[in-house]
């Protein structure tokens, strides 16, 4: 690969004044404003209808955002309409400012201006580009020349503006802004503030885009330092970003791009736009939402919101991405696994409010997600606590260490042969047909004690084809009938555990043991019973465990 064609395109800012690397956390929400429908919209390949368009605002109304761009009037008779229906059917709430985006052209001005009649809030966004390249390649004008058309343009917007009743505000972006110089930068913001003359009550808006990524993240946030300390009229300005992801930093260059002074963001949510995107405005949110920061949007349903990006914009939400993701949260590393089910049982125990369990950043709980489904997935690679977990938290099995080891084998085996996810149903299936009440090639019809000796049992027993009975006695009845099947069929084991609990809760709620035997050779063995008789459980284990070594015999 030939790196030689390539160089550096970016112009760093002399070195900022304040302390913004010393800053450990961003201590509250920007300003969203979402781009959804503007910059999004038209990095759709089919992009969305009028209808679609009004849903999406509506949605962007509910998850909270106040302002919200909503295109280009002067763009296509489309835009336009957009912008019409969403004014003359009073669509807009009293505390939600839309945005338009205006070249510096008084025809483009003008029909913007149109656009926006009968608008209570709106904010007119004015741009031209000012990059090096962007001057010299496209434009072919010099510095005072490109600077002349943003000029002209505030000027125009000036005018405009007094022409129409409402509330509308300004916003300035110097495109490309990451490939300008940064003294060029200032010196073209500024003399379209000196134009607005912004004040206390008529605030400016001053947007520096990373139209394209060129640098690494703190080169960035140098220059919005740099920017924000030598602005005119800083106390009258909105400092904004607008990142892109071409280098795939979009989420680190709008967080120190916050630290660095900006207070302003905007992006789209999951970070849909030109080339590799916008910045996605989830991922900011949940960050600070992981922090203790309330973001100041409702992300509490993820599942939801998803489905409906999905269905207007016919895009796809990548699996691993940030918060949003399927997979995110799961967790098929048994070592992962295990830490989770014991993080997840420790809050538990002591009662913990703050959050802080290994491998999750956040409650999957809180945006929408659940633990059995979206946490906890099996696969060959998992382990013993993830698939104990999953009989725990989902069915209400507590199995005793030992027996999870050997019930994870089982589903990891079956799972590695048929090269798929094993399903919190799937592997319930494989544990009952493995393990709970095996009746054959041995079972008992009936089973009677009496005080003798200790406990005497007799069992009525099904084996070989043969029903018989046949009495023994031993220190307590699961110990007595344990003696009585081995008297009976010769068979050389030993009862090694029992455990035992509730399954449900309730008057008439049913009990599960687990006995674990082994045999002289050492293999170990399980089973497990269920009965509304806990005794009966007991027994129910003993026969799946005893059944569970007699078919390994015979598969020997």
């Amino acid at each position: 690969m030939n790196a030689d064609k390539y160089t550096r395109q970016f112009y760093p800012a002399p070195k900022a004044k304040s302390n913004w690397m010393d800053k450990t956390y961003i201590d509250r929400a920007p300003q969203w404003c979402s781009v959804d429908l503007r910059d999004g919209n038209q990095a759709l390949v089919i992009p969305m209808s009028l209808g679609e368009k009004l849903e999406f605002f509506a949605e962007l109304v509910r998850i909270g955002f106040k302002e919200i761009e909503i295109g280009f009037p002067a763009a296509s008779e489309t835009e336009y309409d957009f912008c019409r229906t969403l004014i003359e059917q009073n669509l807009i709430p009293d505390d939600v400012t839309i945005q338009v985006l205006t070249q510096s052209r008084e025809h483009i001005i003008q029909k913007t201006f149109e656009a926006l009649k009968g608008c209570k809030n709106a904010i007119v966004h004015l741009y031209n580009s000012t990059s090096v390249s962007q001057r010299e390649q496209v434009f072919r004008m010099t510095k005072e020349e490109i600077t002349g058309i943003a000029v002209s343009g505030a000027q125009l917007c000036k005018e405009y503006r007094a022409k129409y009743e409402g509330n509308f505000r300004f916003e300035y972006s110097p495109e490309s802004f990451t490939g300008t110089e940064p003294e060029f930068a200032l010196e073209i913001c500024n003399a379209v503030l000196d134009v607005w003359q912004p004040s206390a009550d008529d605030k400016v808006i001053i947007n520096l885009p990373v139209t394209v990524q060129l640098s690494m993240p703190h080169v960035y946030a140098n220059q919005i330092a740099y920017m924000s300390e030598n602005l005119k009229y800083r106390e009258n300005v909105i400092l904004s970003l607008h990142p892109h992801n071409d280098r795939g930093c979009a989420v680190a260059d709008t967080e120190m791009g916050l630290l660095a002074g900006a207070e302003r963001v905007e992006g789209t949510l999951f970070g849909n736009g030109e080339r590799t995107g916008n910045v996605d405005i989830i991922t900011l949110g949940l960050n600070l939402f992981s922090q203790g920061i309330d973001p100041q949007l409702d992300l509490s349903d993820i599942p939801a919101l998803t489905d409906f990006y999905t269905r207007l914009t016919r895009m796809t939400v990548n699996e691993r991405q940030p918060y949003t993701g399927k997979l995110v949260f799961a967790a098929f590393s048994g070592s992962h696994q295990d830490a989770i089910a014991k993080g997840m049982k420790y809050r538990e125990e002591h009662g913990l409010t703050r959050w802080n369990v290994p491998y999750l950043p956040l409650d999957p709980a809180d945006i929408g997600r659940e633990y059995e489904s979206d946490v906890i997935r099996i696969n060959s690679q998992s382990g013993k606590g993830g698939i104990g977990y999953i009989l725990e938290t989902r069915f209400g099995y507590n199995l005793p260490k030992r027996m999870r080891e050997c019930v994870g084998y089982l589903v990891k085996h079956v799972s590695d042969h048929k090269h798929k996810e094993m399903l919190p149903d799937e592997i319930y299936a494989l544990f009952r047909q493995h393990y709970v009440d095996i009746t054959a090639p041995l079972n008992l019809t009936a089973v009677h004690f009496v005080q003798r000796s200790g406990i005497e049992a007799t069992i009525d027993i099904d084996y070989n084809g043969t029903t018989a009975s046949a009495t023994n006695n031993g220190n307590g009845r699961l110990d007595a009938v344990s003696n009585a099947v081995r008297s009976y069929t010769g068979l050389d084991f030993t009862i090694n555990s029992y455990t035992e609990h509730a399954l449900e809760v309730g008057s008439s709620s049913k009990a599960v043991s687990y006995v674990e035997i082994t045999r002289s050779s050492g293999e170990a063995f399980w089973g497990v019973g269920i009965d509304t008789d806990i005794i009966t459980s007991s027994i129910k284990a003993l026969i799946s465990a005893v059944n569970n070594m007699l078919m390994d015999s015979a598969n020997a």
